[in-house]
Order: C-alpha cells, then sequence, then structure tokens
C-alpha cells in the first residue's frame, strides 16, 4: 500500500504541472512585471488580509474601509493584468475545490451512512 504523504507529494508535483497553475504561474510572473499592476495587486492583498483580521476578531469594517475596498475592486477590474490573474486564480481554485471534495468523500461518505 503507498504511504499517503507519497501520494499528497505526488499530488503537489502534478498541480505544479497542470494547466491551470502554468497559467496561475504566467499570470503571475506577466503581474511582477508591471510595477503598476504589481503595487495594486499588493495593496488590494494588504487590505483583504487587514479586513479579515477585523472579521475574525469580531470588528465591523468602517465606512472609509468599506468605500476603499469599492474603489480597489474597480481599479483591479479595469487593471487587464491583475483582472486576469483574477481569472487564472479562480480557475486553479476550482481544480483545488474539487480535489478537496475527492479528498474528503470518505468522511462525508461516513456521515451519510
Amino acid at each position: 500500500m503507498a504511504n499517503i504523504y507519497d501520494t499528497a507529494n505526488q499530488l503537489e508535483r502534478e498541480l505544479r504541472k497542470s494547466e491551470q497553475f502554468q497559467d496561475l504561474k504566467g499570470s503571475f510572473d506577466r503581474l511582477k512585471a508591471n510595477e503598476e499592476a504589481y503595487a495594486l495587486f499588493k495593496e488590494f492583498q494588504e487590505l483583504q488580509q487587514s479586513l479579515q483580521q477585523k472579521m475574525m476578531a469580531g470588528e465591523e469594517m468602517t465606512e472609509e474601509e468599506a468605500q476603499k475596498a469599492q474603489e480597489l475592486s474597480q481599479k483591479i477590474q479595469q487593471d487587464g493584468i491583475v483582472s486576469d490573474l483574477m481569472q487564472k486564480e479562480q480557475a486553479f481554485s476550482l481544480v483545488a475545490n474539487d480535489l478537496n471534495r475527492i479528498i474528503m468523500g470518505p468522511v462525508r461518505d461516513l456521515y451519510e451512512a
């Protein structure tokens, strides 16, 4: 019987070779090569992290933060490079979610039995 961690490591290697990951990597490389788009992306990431931390702490988002999030979201939608990265990330996330659903099958079957 194969070691489950060997199987997981093989899956990780195969994910790196997948079309979705390669598309994501190429899009991220293009993003990093564009200073303006990369700065916008980093600003958006930092705001997302800050808002997630507030939510986890049970704090409400301020009107100013909501406005900033709205503005950044609009800028991202208008920036083709960042927008492309988000689309590629979403496609890769679908694969990851499908894999998680498959991996969690035994637990789901256990509880449904």
